[in-house]
């Protein structure tokens, strides 16, 4: 399925794109951000920005997609101001695991929950996904807030299992899923 461009109040959720380059380093080149997200380095620069989005760009393109990464453009400022997406797509199964992160300048200003409610509408309506899943570390709390705002449920807690890139620190995993039928619910 091709990605689809997706308009909110005041954001656009669209395909990464090389202009993006600046705009990523700078919300991404930031500890608060990086620490806790799985394989983002830190420092963060012009290499790892420009991986991302030819990584992005090449996924765009396979006939049988697995991955779904949106920028988060927000329309007043015409800039990527963070990321979400759908990965590990197994359409037999009919599951995914969902990720999102923001620049730490748009962080409580509501940008997670627009984003949040229209990637669920695409996985559950478009992708026909039955469940999806989403894993936070231990210690952000904010991000688990998110996820049972728009209905996941707390599933398993996996203690030491992930090492965060961004500071070679060891982290416990909260394991979060939502079924197609309780997001239907809302």
């Amino acid at each position: 399925m091709k990605q689809p461009e997706i308009e909110t109040e005041r954001l656009i959720l669209r395909q990464w794109k090389k202009s993006d380059q600046k705009s990523l380093i700078v919300n991404m080149n930031n500890l608060n951000v990086s620490k806790w997200l799985l394989v983002v380095p830190y420092p963060y620069g012009v290499k790892e920005a420009d991986w991302w989005i030819n990584r992005c760009v090449e996924k765009s393109k396979e006939k049988k997609r697995t991955d779904y990464d949106f920028c988060i453009e927000l329309k007043e400022e015409r800039k990527a101001i963070g990321g979400i997406g759908i990965s590990k797509v197994d359409e037999f199964q009919g599951t995914g695991v969902l990720g999102y992160w923001l620049g730490e300048n748009y962080w409580r200003s509501g940008y997670g929950s627009e984003a949040l409610e229209k990637v669920l509408d695409f996985a559950f309506r478009k992708l026909k996904l039955r469940r999806l899943e989403a894993s936070v570390f231990e210690g952000n709390p904010s991000s688990g807030k998110l996820l049972e705002k728009y209905g996941f449920v707390q599933e398993g807690y996996k203690r030491e299992v992930v090492r965060s890139k961004a500071t070679g620190k060891v982290h416990d995993e909260i394991i979060y899923g939502l079924l197609r039928k309780e997001w239907r619910r809302r």
